[in-house]
Formats: structure tokens, sequence, C-alpha cells
């Protein structure tokens, strides 16, 4: 057979039974357990009976449980080997996409933290400003706030809507991404908010930023090198609106499940 056993999954999982599926999921992320464990070991940890596990066997078109188990024996091991023995680019790149880690988060301070969540909860609508590079992590927690809270909006990756912004109160807050290199719609978003009273929220480099200048709160992000940094530091921003307005959070998600069931959104 010249398939992989994670090609022979990939290839025959749709047509499995449920059964057989558990563990077959189970086989692929456990690949050490399932070369070394019986078909009753395997089974009581997927879930299902040993009788299952054997099945899957011949479902996968193989002559037994013997030959599943050496045809995972085989890849678990070639696996361990490389793993033991990476590229020198490949060990390079880890290296250098771990680094910053320690940098992201240093930098938020606890009481803006809160004074943004609490904002973030009581205000009427939330608009959320990035452009160019930052809008992808500006879309992230437009994204997330959505699941979490009503009346939340987003600028274009380019430009934004004067007719949008026109509806901020001294309700409202506007979370602006700003970064270098600053771009002039982050500024405008920023002093169009202050016009109208509404909160502004910088998420930016440095406190004395073009945005930094005239935000209520300023978050910073510990480096502006990497996207991730944003998407950390959104991150820890939705998960305190969840801890602290648990109630209404947990209502909203619930709804949305009920729509996502209704309209068949996710497949599990």
């Amino acid at each position: 057979m010249n398939q992989s056993f994670q090609e022979l999954i990939k290839h025959k999982f749709p047509d499995l039974s449920r059964g057989q599926k558990k563990v077959a999921e189970f086989l692929v992320n456990f690949m050490e357990k399932g070369s070394l464990y019986t078909a009753g070991q395997i089974g009581k940890e997927a879930g299902v009976s040993e009788t299952t596990v054997i099945r899957l066997a011949y479902a996968l078109g193989l002559n037994g449980f013997s030959d599943l188990q050496e045809l995972m024996r085989k890849e678990w091991l070639s696996s361990a080997e490389s793993k033991e023995s990476p590229s020198k680019l490949a060990a390079d790149a880890t290296a250098e996409e771990k680094k910053p880690f320690s940098e992201w988060l240093s930098p938020v301070d606890e009481k803006e933290l809160s004074q943004t969540v609490d904002a973030l909860i009581k205000s009427d609508q939330v608009y959320i400003g990035g452009f160019r590079e930052s809008h992808t992590a500006a879309y992230w927690l437009y994204y997330k706030m959505n699941q979490l809270r009503n009346h939340v909006l987003l600028s274009f990756p380019t430009g934004f809507l004067l007719e949008t912004l026109c509806n901020l109160t001294s309700a409202s807050t506007v979370v602006v991404f700003s970064l270098p290199r600053y771009t002039k719609e982050a500024l405008e978003v920023a002093q169009q908010a202050k016009k109208q009273g509404a909160k502004v929220i910088a998420i930016t480099d440095r406190r004395l930023s073009p945005v930094g200048q005239i935000a209520d709160i300023t978050l910073l992000a510990g480096t502006t090198e990497h996207i991730l940094s944003l998407l950390a530091l959104s991150q820890i921003v939705i998960s305190s609106m969840q801890k602290r307005d648990e109630k209404t959070a947990g209502k909203r998600q619930e709804h949305l499940e009920k729509l996502y069931a209704e309209q068949g959104i996710f497949l599990e």
C-alpha cells in the first residue's frame, strides 16, 4: 500500500461509521498510543467497543487490526525521527516565531484594561477601526465581540463611512488600532469620535503615537512587528469581557448557537 496512515484515514473518513470516525480521530491525534495499545485499550480511550476498532481496519481496506497498527507504527516512528533532527531552516524559523511571545503582553496595564472592558460592555455601540495591516486584528476583535454584545461596527480596510460615524454618541466607544506606519484614517476616526463625545480606546505601540495622544484609554501592544501581538491583546480584552459580563454574554452566545444550528452553519 502506497498511502500513508494519515492519507488513508483522510481518504476513507467520509465513508466511516460514527464510531469508526471516533476511533480514526483518536488514532490520528494519538498515533503513539495507537501504535502501542491493544484494540481494546484503543476502544476504551475512544469511547467505543473493541469490535469497532477492528472493523475500522477492514473499512480502511486492510486485512485486520495488526495491519492497521503496523501502518501506524511505521508512520509514528518516521515522524518521531524527523522531530529529533529538524532542518536548520525549520529550527531557526521556530525560534524566531517564539522569540516575541514573552514581550507581547508585558505592557498591558491592569487598570486601563479594566476601564476598557467596562467601556466596551456599557457603551450603546462599539465602532472598531483598523486600516491596512491592522485591519486583520480589527476584524478579529469585531467578530469575537459580536458574539458577546450587539451594536458592534467595523471600518473598511482602507477607509470609513462618515454616515456611520455620525451615529456615534457620548455613550459610544471607538477602538482604534494604530501602529507604524501610522495611517491618517486611524487618526481621523479618533478625531471624529472625540468631536462627538465618544470614548476613544487606542491599541497602539506607544502612548504618544498620533492616536495615543488623543485617546481616553491606551492599550500598548508588546511588539508591533507581529500581527499576533495584536491578536493576543485582543484575546485578553474578549476574555475579560466574557468574565466581567458572563450572564449577558452567555445569553447572546446561547441565542447564536440556536441560529447556527438552524442554519447548519457548522458541520460538527
